[in-house]
């Protein structure tokens, strides 16, 4: 699989932070390509993990490929694990990385033989996880086979950062589990010579208690809207905070619109699982959270000059947006006809969509009944391996899908705009 992040054209004396908007043309995006990590777990172990199946490795990485190379065609593509390894070349990084990593994680006995590794072998380390050694019989018996364990979840790299307009934002995950995806997001946007620092606004810094959020949640409409999901990811706190870190640095006014989410069942985790944009026209809905009438409020904050000016209750998302004028057309997840394929599609991330280019979107082949009801409005569909291989162009297209086989990678519980970090769009 070609490593686009060898290209470094990032560098090349330009802005290098910039979104505006979830469907301008993708330039810079970051990614993170599943390895052994995802498979190192069992049944009994999936939902304290955050998945809802165990995958197999070799099926996933076949399914991702395909994926990655359509990204490389439209973008340059930047790898977690490449950028990661560049920044932990500097030693007290390393140094400062491994103690925060052990002692997070009650593993002070490893901090002396991990210093002792190349920045390579550290990164397997923290991504892949560190067996606990049979040296005891604690250890030997221990049903927990790792001291450090893998990051199962960091191919959605869109959780543990986020761009908003010119800043990077690292997440404050809601679960331990993936706290140490934040630490090595902020690892990589504070000393990797691509990012700068000022730049950077850490979760970690975020004032206020119960403050969790994570990417997934947080969309940017426009230039001046972001659209925000409130739920088991992200708090009414997080939020608080981000308006208030977003207004030290704009003082143009801005609008956010909040979506309550349900806490149940897990597909609901995040906003872009019940709703993405796919151009300035046409969004992606699930219809009973977004459209129907529910207990799940949607509130607008408008904020001018670093402070709230304003705060309401709107009837959904797709009215606030319209209010703004953005008059967007929604699209169902799953289709108009029967809620039991819509909510079968939005289990398998059917409402998950990552644009390339305004209507030059990817999701997942398997959703056929969300496909179908794109097709219908004029979105041309097409195979990410032939789009990969140059047999099909997107850009011949108006609208277009193109589609990724899922039978593994979706048992994660994300899809495809899981799993990109944009942090360079052109802005229509």
């Amino acid at each position: 699989m070609q490593k686009t992040s060898e290209k470094r054209s990032f560098s090349a004396g330009r802005e290098k932070v910039r979104i505006y908007s979830e469907t301008g043309q993708l330039v810079t995006v970051l990614v993170h390509t599943p390895g052994p990590e995802i498979e190192d777990m069992t049944p009994q172990d999936a939902e304290r993990l955050l998945y809802s199946d165990i995958l197999n490795h070799s099926i996933a990485s076949d399914e991702y490929a395909p994926f990655y190379r359509v990204l490389a065609r439209y973008a340059e593509v930047l790898e977690v694990r490449d950028l990661l390894t560049e920044v932990l070349q500097d030693e007290n990084i390393r140094m400062n990385i491994i103690r925060e990593a052990c002692l997070r994680e009650t593993e002070e006995t490893l901090i002396e033989v991990m210093m002792n590794l190349s920045a390579e072998k550290l990164v397997s380390c923290l991504i892949e996880g560190v067996k606990k050694p049979h040296d005891s019989l604690t250890h030997f018996l221990s049903k927990d086979r790792y001291a450090l364990r893998p990051l199962h979840n960091l191919f959605f790299t869109r959780d543990s950062g986020f761009t908003v307009f010119d800043r990077l934002f690292t997440g404050r995950m809601a679960t331990t589990v993936r706290s140490r995806e934040s630490v090595i997001m902020e690892l990589i946007f504070r000393h990797h010579p691509l990012f700068h620092q000022e730049k950077l606004v850490s979760g970690s810094m975020m004032s206020g208690k119960d403050v969790r959020i994570e990417g997934g949640d947080v969309l940017v409409a426009r230039e001046d809207i972001l659209i925000i999901g409130n739920g088991i990811r992200t708090s009414t706190h997080a939020i608080d905070s981000l308006i208030k870190e977003i207004g030290k640095f704009r003082k143009e006014p801005f609008h956010v619109l909040v979506q309550e989410l349900p806490s149940q069942p897990e597909s609901f985790i995040h906003l872009d699982m019940v709703f993405t944009l796919l151009d300035q026209e046409y969004c992606m809905v699930f219809e009973p959270i977004i459209l129907k009438p529910s207990r799940y409020q949607t509130v607008m904050i408008s904020v001018g000059n670093g402070k709230v000016t304003g705060i309401r209750y709107v009837d959904n998302l797709i009215k606030g947006l319209k209010e703004l004028g953005m008059e967007m057309k929604p699209l169902l997840c799953g289709g108009k006809n029967d809620i039991w394929i819509q909510e079968r599609e939005q289990w398998h991330s059917g409402a998950n969509f990552f644009a390339l280019a305004p209507g030059r979107v990817m999701g997942y082949a398997r959703n056929v009944y969300t496909i179908e009801e794109m097709s219908r409005h004029g979105f041309e569909v097409m195979d990410a391996k032939e789009v990969a291989a140059g047999a099909k162009e997107p850009e011949k297209y108006r609208r277009c899908v193109i589609t990724i086989d899922g039978s593994e990678l979706p048992r994660g519980g994300g899809g495809a705009r899981c799993m990109t970090l944009p942090v360079f769009r052109k802005d229509r």
